[in-house]
C-alpha cells in the first residue's frame, strides 16, 4: 500500500481567533517562496512585505510579525496572502520555522508573537 503524505491545511495551527476577521489581516508575500500554512513570517522593513521568518537577517524579517494562514505559491510573484495578526492562539506544534532555527531565536519569535497577541500554546 502506498504511504500518502498530507501537507498542512489552511488554518490549522488556530487553536481560537477573534470574531469575524478581526485576528486576520491580507499582506503581501515576497516573490521567490512557497509557503505552507501556519509558517512564521517576518516583515521587510523597506517593503513592507512578509517573507518566511530568517532569524540572522538584519532587514525586519527577523523578527516574528505575523502566521501565514493558508499556502502560498509566491514562487515568480508577490502574491496577496491571509496571515494571523492578532488576537489569535495558535497551536505550537503545527507552526512552521524556517530549518535550523536555535532554541533561542525560536522563543525569541514566539515572545515577538505574543507581544502581538498571537499566542502560541
Amino acid at each position: 500500500m502506498p504511504t500518502i503524505n498530507e501537507g498542512r491545511h489552511a488554518g490549522e495551527h488556530v487553536a481560537s481567533e477573534a470574531n469575524g476577521t478581526r485576528s486576520r489581516g491580507v499582506v503581501t508575500i515576497a516573490s521567490g517562496q512557497n509557503l505552507e500554512p501556519g509558517t512564521v513570517l517576518g516583515k521587510v522593513t523597506a517593503s513592507g512585505k512578509y517573507v518566511a521568518l530568517a532569524p540572522a537577517a538584519s532587514d525586519g524579517s527577523e523578527a516574528a510579525a505575523a502566521v501565514l494562514y493558508g499556502h502560498v505559491d509566491a514562487t515568480t510573484a508577490d502574491r496577496p496572502g491571509v496571515v494571523h495578526l492578532r488576537d489569535a492562539e495558535l497551536k505550537g506544534f503545527a507552526l512552521a520555522w524556517p530549518s535550523g532555527i536555535t532554541t533561542n531565536q525560536k522563543n525569541t519569535a514566539l515572545g515577538q508573537l505574543v507581544a502581538l497577541g498571537l499566542i502560541a500554546r
